[in-house]
């Protein structure tokens, strides 16, 4: 057979918590030769020190990201490009077709809905699917009470959040029961929970009061479904549980064959006619059933868990990109993930390196 030939990616965010992982993936395919050139709005940034080459580049936000990173795929003559953070998603899809090479991002329309969890209930909800969860869409304090009241607060935790943002940010759970001294004492400054009471000055103050989605609160078991989504087709689609998480990050988990997550996931996935790697998060309701809470058009932080499984979700995405069959792969169901942290030095000359410095004596 022959070795298909080499391929540049030019991979964003080499910064972010998942960097690491998907530059591993696309390193070690088993198939081709993989240049990774990453790039980050900071300088600093981690993942540089774990690629063939690194660019600084302006905020997925800000004025001048597209054309910086129209001149690095150029320069680099990247064959795709894949990004891993929120914010660059929608100027990149944009810009499609500016690009040279294959721009792994869906079309700006779908895009759209899957950012913004308004929309996205809205569009569930109205055509029947099952995992649509119970919310309302609110843009005054007025609004706000009444739909934290209809959705069953004070007798019950609703939760909400906004409708674009990612990494937990503007996330809360109203609880009626939290003890303040509890929180205080015990639990980190990060915890979501706190009360109705407590965030309604602060959201009222505001100059103009926040659109938000408050919804239905979900205690159950929590997934991450990692999908490549292929426009009518969704394969492979690979759940795993959130056993432990951390500002959203899972840390572990165990890769399951889920089949009504599969299920659920593909559907929405072909509604929506998104592409590349999509990542969707379910919650399970009080009577066991699966209610979709967000969908990450992108590569997820713990994507690495499906390599671990046998999926290497990642390349698969370059694949497609490159309009090549993707293969359908052996999963190993029940692989459990662990995530620990690891540190990157960079010495007063600039290079950098790990712990311990010299490799004799140290066992791994």
């Amino acid at each position: 057979m022959n070795t298909p030939d080499p391929v540049t990616v030019l991979m964003t965010g080499a910064g972010a918590p998942g960097a690491s992982g998907v530059a591993r993936s696309l390193y070690t395919n088993g198939e081709r030769p993989v240049r990774i050139v990453g790039v980050d709005m900071n300088p600093d940034a981690y993942g540089f020190s774990l690629v063939d080459t690194g660019y600084t580049v302006p905020g997925g936000e800000e004025d001048g990201y597209v054309e910086r990173m129209l001149e690095v795929a150029h320069r680099e003559r990247a064959d795709v490009v894949l990004p891993l953070t929120t914010a660059e998603l929608s100027p990149l899809a944009a810009a499609r077709d500016r690009f040279d090479a294959t721009v792994a991002v869906s079309a700006p329309e779908p895009l759209a809905t899957a950012n913004d969890k308004g929309a996205l209930y809205e569009l569930l909800a109205s055509e029947g699917f099952a995992c649509a969860p119970d919310f309302r869409r609110v843009g005054t304090e007025s609004a706000f009470v009444a739909a934290c009241e209809e959705l069953g607060y004070p007798e019950r935790p609703v939760c909400f959040k906004r409708p674009v943002a990612s990494g937990m940010r503007g996330f809360r759970v109203l609880d009626p029961d939290a003890d303040r001294l509890t929180r205080l004492m015990e639990q980190k400054p990060t915890a979501a929970v706190t009360t109705l009471e407590e965030v309604r000055p602060v959201l009222a103050s505001a100059a103009t009061f926040p659109e938000l989605v408050v919804m239905e609160y979900l205690p159950g078991r929590e997934y991450s479904v990692d999908v490549l989504a292929q426009g009518e087709a969704a394969a492979p689609v690979i759940p795993r549980s959130r056993a432990r998480t951390r500002a959203g990050i899972s840390f572990e988990g165990v890769v399951e064959e889920n089949e009504e997550l599969i299920a659920a996931a593909r559907s929405v996935c072909r509604r929506l006619g998104l592409e590349y790697n999509v990542n969707l998060q379910f919650r399970y309701d009080e009577a066991d059933e699966p209610r979709l809470i967000e969908i990450n058009p992108r590569v997820s932080g713990t994507i690495i868990a499906c390599v671990g499984a046998g999926a290497n979700m990642p390349y698969y995405a370059v694949k497609y990109a490159l309009d090549e069959p993707v293969p359908d792969p052996t999963v190993d169901w029940g692989t459990r993930m662990v995530r620990y942290w690891q540190e990157l030095f960079r010495g007063p000359e600039g290079e950098t390196y790990h712990v311990p410095r010299e490799s004799v004596g140290w066992r791994p």
